[in-house]
């Protein structure tokens, strides 16, 4: 294989870090950029790191710093994100960014759907696929007469959560009572547009979730699926122990759902099985490179390398097989994430100690390129200090 075209990754949560890694170790040369505080924990010596203007804030100042970066790097590289704020900023300025490098993405118009918590539900349900109960609230009225139809405890969601996390870093908030429902929704509102969802029982291990490479052609090259052990925080949060696990029931839904909407690109959904009815209920879309990618690549099934051959023409065969019951764990969140469920009595350090068995991937951790995982594990805990001192 040839890898004289570079790469370009926007975003150094340990997402992005996954990426570089990837490539890195293929022999492809990687920049890679965040705004100062990401940076700061995520810069890797495997690539060329630096601070970017913000895509939120800076955009004019992110597609002018982009451009000169491609000029000066000469050949086409390719761009990659896992991070919501890029993705509607490259989408957005997809016309010019195209000139100077290398990605692919579905229609604008998707984009929006499917980065809109509220758009994403609609379409959904457009295709019939099976949902929590969801609200959408624009006056008093209509918020008392979800407080009739709803069962508590119940969640509130933001319907762009890229941007609320900016001001409350929370995918959710579970609220209680009606009483709790109508005191709180206020302030939580004005942070951003909300939904209001159904609390779909169940732990951890109810989260599944697809992922896809389609090229221009709607032809699908890479397909994995996986199963949730663990997440942080426990109740609401993003993966820490993970198992690739193919799931053919929930692929039977996702692929057709992926086409009808022609999700071009990278693409994952995520489902929470509902262990009332048994069914698989969605919960979002991302069109983008997620959290757990990185596990793609033990499995056999190498999601960022699978894009770089194909954005530089070189082919690859689809891959559509892949490995099970390998673990990818984030390992200060589940360190963490025990702690919380120790408390509860839902986990021993018998079952703690069982997740690191086996064969496994860290999310971080890599003797090749230790710093991301100290850093990264240094914030997690002073930041679980911090929240433990006002508790």
């Amino acid at each position: 294989m040839k890898h004289e075209h570079s790469a370009v990754v926007l975003d150094l949560s340990a997402n992005g870090v996954g990426i570089i890694r990837s490539l890195a170790r293929k022999g492809i040369k990687v920049y890679a950029f965040d705004t100062e505080k990401p940076y700061k924990i995520g810069k890797s010596r495997l690539a060329t790191c630096s601070i970017c203007p913000s895509p939120l804030t800076e955009e004019k100042k992110l597609l002018e710093f982009l451009i000169n970066l491609s000029k000066k790097i000469g050949l086409k590289p390719v761009l990659y994100t896992g991070a919501d704020d890029y993705v509607q900023f490259i989408s957005k300025n997809r016309d010019e960014l195209l000139k100077y490098f290398l990605f692919l993405f579905p229609d604008h118009s998707l984009i929006e759907q499917v980065l809109d918590k509220n758009k994403t539900y609609e379409l959904a349900f457009k295709h019939n696929i099976p949902c929590p109960r969801t609200y959408v609230i624009e006056s008093k009225e209509e918020l008392e007469d979800a407080i009739v139809s709803l069962d508590f405890p119940c969640i509130l969601k933001p319907v762009l959560g890229h941007e609320f996390r900016k001001k409350i870093n929370k995918k959710a908030i579970v609220l209680e009572t009606p009483h709790q429902l109508k005191s709180e929704y206020p302030l939580y509102r004005e942070c951003g547009k909300l939904i209001i969802q159904e609390l779909i029982p169940g732990d951890n291990q109810c989260f599944y979730k697809v992922a896809t490479f389609y090229d221009d052609n709607m032809n699908l090259l890479a397909l994995f699926s996986l199963q949730k052990n663990h997440q942080f925080p426990a109740e609401f949060g993003t993966g820490a122990h993970i198992v690739s696990k193919k799931v053919p029931e929930l692929i039977d839904i996702c692929i057709p759902f992926f086409e009808e909407i022609k999700l071009k690109g990278i693409g994952m959904a995520e489902f929470k099985k509902d262990p009332r009815d048994g069914v698989y209920k969605f919960i979002e879309i991302n069109p983008r490179f997620w959290l757990t990618h990185s596990l793609t690549g033990p499995a056999g099934i190498d999601f960022a390398y699978i894009y770089y051959l194909y954005l530089t023409n070189q082919n690859p065969e689809p891959r559509l097989h892949q490995i099970d019951r390998i673990n990818w764990i984030y390992l200060v969140r589940y360190y963490l994430t025990f702690l919380e469920k120790k408390k509860k009595s839902e986990m021993t350090f018998k079952d703690f100690y069982r997740g690191l068995q086996g064969q496994k991937e860290f999310a971080l951790f890599a003797w090749d390129d230790p710093m991301p995982f100290f850093r990264s594990a240094w914030s997690h805990l002073i930041n679980a200090w911090k929240r433990k001192r006002k508790e």
